[in-house]
């Protein structure tokens, strides 16, 4: 069977994370990523710890995860060779995903518009801080942009962490990954239209957009109820968050009051129920210094694992607080296939987390592992632009391109 994206090529102008985790999921869907870095130093990850270090070789754990299934390209754009060499490459690409600082590929004279003249098919997605379509251009489009700006920026940062102290980062990276996912949601869409129009076209991904969608909530709460969310209090749902048991936390949320009759009933104290602190919602967000150590308190017998069996079985929605060693031993992400094995010739075999869906008529996303720096640099400029092997000894020898070789 063949992957959904075969046959799809796609230039990767990428690095760090958002880009290269765009492209990570399209070359799991089968696509051929040929992804350009700087000769010398390449994607800045390549030196960003931890690192995987076997016999002399060391590999970023960051990059080796994000660029699995991938070509490696060493060009230099500066030189006018460089350039060429990109042109040629766009030309038999379908699509070009590009998260460099914006105006960088323009003022070379290889942007979009540039380069859709010649190839009106083109797809071309790229990922910024703040947007970079023509007219919804804002005061911040030409800024540059890490993962924590927009989380910050967006509201998300503001409701995460506790009242009684400053505002805190969710997970590191959130922003570049659900980005990179919407931008390769975009680029399916783009591809799917193509199909049906036999046109390319610009696709507009910006970080800051997509921490805001994904803080939908905080926007609807305000225009509808006046509400400005604020971390570490609850107001409209209770209980909701995480509960000591005797081994560690489970998450619980309890956002009616079918599921907090069902938690009383679990818990052995239907009498909650009927008393009127609990008697809607917001009433236990009000009252939560009630209700916590009552519930803290029949959880401090038990066991994660047990307290979640009993309430799952209650049908309250509950599951463990995870540990990454947990996520290792858990027999449910082993049965899903989570944790795909990848192994690199230097420095050994290691887990990664998988795309995360599943199709019924395609297989399982392939495992090669992250390239070395110009590893693929002969074969993509000799087999797909026919350069000749002593043209690319030349292009080695002015620093042009770079060879693992």
């Amino acid at each position: 069977m063949r992957r959904p994206l075969s046959g799809i090529r796609v230039t990767g102008l990428e690095q760090y994370m958002a880009g290269p985790y765009c492209t990570m999921l399209l070359a799991d869907a089968g696509a051929e990523v040929i992804k350009i870095e700087r000769p010398g130093t390449g994607d800045p990850r390549r030196a960003m710890p931890p690192f995987a270090e076997k016999g002399g070789a060391r590999k970023a754990a960051g990059f080796m995860g994000y660029n699995r299934n991938k070509k490696s390209l060493a060009l230099d754009f500066r030189k006018p060779e460089g350039r060429e060499i990109f042109k040629k490459l766009v030309a038999v690409s379908d699509v070009v995903v590009e998260n460099l600082r914006p105006g960088s590929m323009d003022r070379l004279g290889l942007g979009y518009e540039v380069m859709k003249a010649s190839d009106p098919r083109l797809i071309w997605a790229a990922i910024s801080g703040f947007g970079r379509m023509p007219g919804f251009l804002g005061p911040y489009s030409d800024r540059p942009c890490f993962d924590i700006v927009a989380e910050a920026m967006s509201g998300i940062m503001h409701l995460v962490g506790f009242d009684d102290k400053p505002p805190s980062w969710t997970i590191y990276g959130m922003a570049d990954i659900y980005t990179g996912m919407v931008t390769a949601f975009g680029i399916m869409q783009a591809l799917f239209m193509r199909e049906r129009t036999g046109s390319g076209q610009f696709v507009d991904s910006a970080m800051f957009d997509s921490m805001l969608s994904l803080n939908e909530s905080m926007i609807a709460l305000f225009s509808v109820a006046g509400q400005s969310p604020q971390r570490g209090k609850l107001r409209n749902v209770w209980p909701r968050g995480a509960f000591r048991a005797k081994d560690g936390y489970i998450a619980l949320n309890i956002p009616d009051n079918i599921q907090w009759k069902r938690l009383c009933k679990a818990m052995g104290r239907e009498d909650l129920v009927e008393d009127e602190r609990g008697g809607t919602a917001p009433q236990r967000a009000e009252h939560s210094g009630f209700f916590q150590p009552i519930i803290e308190d029949w959880l401090a017998s038990m066991t994660r694992s047990e307290a979640v069996d009993r309430l799952n079985a209650a049908g309250v929605p509950s599951g463990p607080v995870n540990t990454a060693e947990d996520i290792f031993s858990d027999p449910h992400v082993e049965a899903r296939g989570m944790l795909m094995s990848i192994d690199d010739p230097e420095v050994g075999a290691f887990r990664f987390a998988r795309s995360p869906l599943h199709l019924s008529s395609a297989p399982r996303p392939p495992a090669d592992p992250a390239p070395n720096l110009g590893q693929h640099t002969r074969s993509v400029l000799q087999d797909l632009l026919d350069y000749g092997p002593g043209e690319v000894d030349r292009l080695v020898a002015e620093k042009v391109v770079q060879t693992a070789d």
